[in-house]
């Protein structure tokens, strides 16, 4: 295949996750895994991803629909929603950092508990057993039902079942034992793998290596085969060096399809978008650095406290802050360029993409 351009990969980045949107489950499947954040500023994160991939999506969709979907809650390579297929494949984990005896006695009785419920929440967890509080991983003061729970579902031994305002609610689950024969191994892990591909291609190199990594949270009993994953993928999917970086992607796709041609759209992208998750991609393909600064002291920050990634036919040219002030929806935009794009049509799209907007947070 001859070698794409710089270019090339701009368009194929947005093209192959911004196509036609469609069901709610039929995104979560195409997709695998969608990353989750609790900031709502104005929608959450997994809202606002959804929100561009799903027809009449509205926030807060996937939580009100959860329990009818098979998606799970988990950690991947990030924290998030998985597909049931692809969550299926990290468990049950085992060679994690193993728990003391009174730990896993008191496991053991919130087990039960639970169990005997079917489902609970946090608060009834706490009522019943008071475990006080523990030093938690930042060196701070978290409540002790809570750290455990959080173990027990990382562990398999419940899963997420619904939320209540926000809070997890929990259920006892089994998972099916897989084959550990290493050709089973090898292929789940490639799996997941793929869903890292799937989601976030075109990769650079450093990325693919970065994520394939990552899956160590996912599937900590595989930690020691994940550079033989790497290599293994890099054999596998398509490839090319592009301006003097590798660069990968579904060997089955074409980055120089002429169907990624730019659509005369605008788009408010979420942080942990896929386009804009990877920092070092965003600065290769546009040439320019976002940073999330939610966590950034406000004096030091450039693009504001969630700045949307803001992109133009196949570029990202700028960003925004939204605000819902009063029922009204207030935003704010910067511009790489320090101006809005002169294409006569950019002020029409920015239009409807607000109006979209609009109708996604139901004001």
């Amino acid at each position: 295949m001859p070698t794409p351009t710089l270019d090339d990969l701009r368009r194929y980045a947005v093209a192959r996750t911004l196509g036609p949107p469609t069901t709610l489950a039929r995104a979560i499947a195409r997709f695998g895994f969608v990353q989750a954040d609790p900031i709502r500023a104005p929608a959450r994160a997994q809202d606002l991803t959804l929100r561009h991939r799903v027809a009449g999506y509205v926030a807060g969709d996937l939580e009100r629909r959860y329990a009818r979907l098979d998606v799970h809650e988990d950690f991947f390579v990030n924290y998030g929603f998985m597909s049931g297929p692809q969550w299926a494949l990290m468990h049950p984990r085992r060679q994690f950092a193993p728990w003391d005896a009174a730990t896993r006695r008191r496991a053991r009785g919130v087990l039960a508990f639970v169990a005997e419920r079917g489902r609970a929440h946090p608060r009834e967890v706490d009522a019943h057993f008071a475990h006080g509080s523990v030093t938690n991983y930042w060196g701070g003061s978290s409540n002790a039902t809570t750290h455990l729970l959080d173990g027990m579902h990382y562990r398999g031994l419940l899963r997420v079942v619904g939320r209540d305002n926000g809070i997890r609610v929990y259920a006892p689950h089994v998972h099916v034992t897989h084959a550990r024969h290493p050709a089973a191994r090898r292929a789940r892990i490639d799996a997941l793998v793929d869903v890292i591909v799937r989601k976030y291609a075109p990769l650079p190199a450093l990325t693919l290596s970065t994520l394939i990594r990552r899956l160590r949270y996912a599937v900590p009993q595989h930690r020691d085969e994940l550079g033989e994953a790497v290599e293994r993928a890099k054999a596998r999917l398509g490839h090319a060096r592009v301006d003097g970086r590798d660069w990968y992607w579904p060997a089955d796709e074409d980055p120089r399809a002429a169907d990624h041609e730019a659509r005369a759209a605008v788009r408010l992208l979420a942080p942990f978008d896929p386009i804009a998750w990877d920092r070092l991609r965003f600065e290769l393909l546009w040439g320019w650095a976002y940073r999330f600064e939610a966590y950034t002291p406000a004096p030091k920050r450039k693009l504001g406290y969630y700045a949307l990634p803001l992109i133009w036919r196949a570029r990202a040219i700028g960003w925004g802050n939204l605000a819902v002030e009063g029922g009204r929806l207030r935003p704010t935009f910067g511009y790489v360029d320090r101006k809005p794009a002169s294409d006569p049509l950019f002020k029409r799209a920015l239009e409807a993409e607000l109006d979209a907007m609009r109708r996604f947070l139901a004001l």
